[in-house]
């Protein structure tokens, strides 16, 4: 063990890291801190973080410039997923602390949990178990997808197995994604088309881009129109992706036949939130990779990126 090296967790509420057998691979590397629940203050943060030499930030706990600017033993993080956006990349490249991520490696099990909001939304599973609940027997016609169009924004690892899911079914699929190369279509098996087309001739639109400046708001009210009445829009990438209100109205007109929505603006979701109220969602607590077989996929994958990077040979960078 290296006494000098302090190796964080600056906050794992709900419950990811803390139990995994993997964080016994760090004791001969450094000492191990393990917070359990999340800083409630930047000065919380930096008093965790003090003398860290590498965070493993395994629930989102957001890092801007001016509070890394505050961390002057900070060498690395590394998320516990594939997105990034918790941290000032731009800060972080600036004060030379390297960023790693987690990329593919629970592609398949969020695709399956986007092939079940698909599922849930087009027979209607929330709405009509909800009216039987209340002891009403209301019936609304459900979606058969088998020849019906999928259409994916963003074409990473996760749209790649999402394809091979809706083709197994018998959808059609159709991509776009802001980096078209001949390489991706391949691995995809579609033609990319333009993002006007995607969302006109979709049946489902499914979400799958990082969140960067470019995609912020990405799917607002002018491209919600053009989705073709009755589609179905699924989110398991970043809430800010879509416009919140532009989604809810287009749901509560009845423009769009329902949202499976795993991501949102604000986590948690607050009481009062405009789509708790809409009829045709479905909604997750940002869990589309929290299974048993992902939890230890996500944790063994920090863990990795820590060893590596203090081993000299850094993977997954980021920054």
């Amino acid at each position: 063990m290296h006494p000098d090296v302090l190796i964080v967790i600056p906050g794992d509420d709900p419950p990811l890291v803390q139990g995994s057998p993997h964080l016994e691979r760090l004791s001969h590397h450094g000492v191990v801190v393990l917070h359990r629940d999340q800083p409630a203050t930047a000065e919380d943060k930096i008093c965790r973080a003090a003398n860290a030499v590498c965070l493993i930030n395994s629930r989102g706990v957001t890092w801007p410039g001016d509070v890394l600017r505050r961390l002057p033993r900070l060498k690395m993080i590394s998320t516990c997923g594939i997105g990034t956006d918790a941290i000032d990349l731009e800060a972080a490249r600036e004060l030379g602390i390297v960023v790693c991520n987690l990329p593919g490696r629970t592609a398949a099990i969020v695709a399956e949990h986007a092939l079940g909001l698909i599922l849930a939304v087009a027979k209607r599973a929330w709405f009509q178990t909800n009216e039987l609940k209340a002891g009403r027997w209301a019936t609304r016609d459900n979606v058969y997808l088998r020849g019906k169009t999928l259409g994916l924004v963003g074409a990473g690892n996760i749209a790649a197995e999402l394809a091979r899911l809706g083709r197994a079914i018998g959808m059609d699929v159709l991509a776009w994604t802001f980096h078209p190369t001949p390489e991706r279509a391949a691995r995809l098996g579609v033609t990319f088309v333009s993002l006007d087309e995607v969302l006109s001739w979709s049946d489902v639109v499914s979400l799958h881009v990082r969140l960067t400046g470019e995609s912020r708001g990405l799917i607002g009210a002018e491209r919600i129109r053009q989705m073709k009445p009755g589609a179905m829009l699924i989110n398991t990438a970043r809430g800010p992706v879509v416009e919140t209100a532009a989604l809810v109205e287009a749901l509560n007109s009845g423009h769009l036949g329902g949202a499976g929505i795993d991501v949102f603006d604000d986590e948690p979701v607050p009481a009062g939130h405009p789509l708790l109220a809409c009829q045709q969602v479905v909604l997750t607590p940002h869990n589309a990779d929290q299974t048993p077989e992902g939890i230890d996929l996500l944790n063994g994958g920090a863990v990795d990126n820590v060893i590596a990077f203090l081993e000299g040979r850094p993977r997954n960078r980021v920054v």
